[in-house]
């Protein structure tokens, strides 16, 4: 009875409803993004600073125009989004898998060990982020290794506290939360050439080469811009319409 009950409050969430279409969307396109790619990303040509010719020649053209270099920013965004889920994926699974062995091994032994765990949640949280990957990367290099090591760190503390007071609600919730922060964060850190690294494509890789070209080509920033706004919005709805539907009193 319960179940159905939850059932009903999730098929009733419109914020639920559209974060999953457009998360839905997003995992299509990323699982695809080889074969959706109309154009080669990383190939050059004469054409640069292209204005979207959008289905004028059909897949022949550059739908959504063309960057500095001539490469195609529709085949380089549905790229970025195969990018930016592969590093959300890896980095949420780790942080989940670490943090909520530490959390559930904190609950159930307390005491000193209980207190260590907690007291370095804390003080993992009082570190920003962005902080830890520029330090991180300007130490051991610019390398998807790095930049994961980065993400788990940033997030596996949420994990654990959660795991700590055994609430596998609030598990779900924290999960779908961190895809969208992890891709939020790993394109921050594209933007400064610290995440994905050249010529894989980025959403935030994508920014920072377009934003020199802001006033003539608005295109080469707005369309990155965008899709990483419509991920995050995804993922944060999904979030936020499980929270409503799973835990109703978490909702004010």
């Amino acid at each position: 009875m319960q179940g159905k009950i939850m059932l009903r409050r999730i098929l009733h969430s419109k914020q639920f409803i559209l974060g999953l279409v457009l998360v839905l969307i997003l995992c299509f396109v990323a699982i695809f993004a080889d074969q959706l790619a109309p154009h080669d990303p990383n190939e050059y040509s004469e054409a640069r600073l292209q204005a979207p010719e959008w289905f004028s020649r059909g897949t022949e053209g550059y739908i959504l125009g063309t960057d500095s270099t001539g490469r195609d920013i529709l085949s380089r965004m549905i790229i970025g989004a195969k990018s930016s889920m592969q590093v959300a994926l890896l980095s949420t699974f780790l942080s989940l898998v670490i943090g909520t062995i530490l959390g559930i091994v904190a609950g159930f032994k307390g005491g000193i060990l209980d207190a260590i765990i907690m007291r370095s949640t804390e003080v993992t949280m009082a570190v920003p982020t962005m902080t830890l990957g520029v330090v991180i990367m300007a130490i051991f290099g610019t390398s998807m290794l790095n930049l994961l090591i980065v993400m788990v760190i940033s997030y596996w503390m949420n994990f654990s506290r959660v795991a700590r007071n055994e609430v596998t609600t609030s598990l779900i919730i924290c999960t779908s939360n961190c895809f969208g922060s992890v891709i939020l964060t790993e394109s921050t850190l594209s933007y400064l050439y610290l995440g994905v690294q050249l010529p894989t494509a980025s959403w935030g890789n994508m920014i920072a080469a377009g934003k020199d070209f802001m006033a003539v080509a608005p295109w080469t920033v707005i369309v990155p811009g965008v899709a990483l706004m419509m991920a995050v919005m995804g993922f944060n709805f999904l979030g936020d319409g499980l929270r409503d539907a799973l835990d109703p009193r978490l909702k004010n």
